[in-house]
């Protein structure tokens, strides 16, 4: 079997499982953050801690695993090239925002959240776009 394909998949697999939680706990926190009993913030604490650490956190060490075993089976100079640059900052900003939400969900956690749900409908848009661009960077790799 070819270990490039494999790695691949699972790559892909593991960014569509990441992506769809990087998009969905926001929302839950727009919910969350608008509820008004505790019987729903209790339900939606459960929801974001299942999602964040037995779905997002292992999709991100998966995606980042498998993109590095595929960087690996291509050879490290495919970092010359300014496309595969641009993608790295790119996940590594996603990264970022990955623990920011964790931050947030300990904040859910200790009824300590200052933020609105606007603010969450707002910051759920940074990874649909740096998806865009990702997917643009690696189909079409420019530069």
């Amino acid at each position: 079997m070819n270990s490039y394909l494999l790695f691949k998949s699972l790559h892909l697999i593991a960014v569509i499982s990441w992506m769809a939680g990087l998009l969905y706990l926001p929302r839950i926190f727009v919910y969350h953050s608008e509820a008004t009993h505790d019987s729903q913030r209790t339900v939606f604490k459960v929801m974001e801690r299942k999602l964040y650490n037995y779905i997002m956190m292992p999709a991100m060490l998966l995606s980042w695993l498998f993109g590095l075993l595929l960087v690996h089976n291509l050879g490290f100079s495919v970092f010359l090239e300014l496309w595969m640059q641009l993608k790295t900052t790119l996940v590594i900003i996603l990264t970022f925002y990955h623990f920011l939400l964790g931050k947030y969900l300990g904040e859910f956690a200790l009824e300590n959240n200052s933020k609105s749900s606007k603010f969450f409908r707002i910051i759920n848009e940074i990874p649909t776009i740096i998806l865009i661009v990702v997917i643009f960077l690696v189909v079409f790799k420019p530069l």
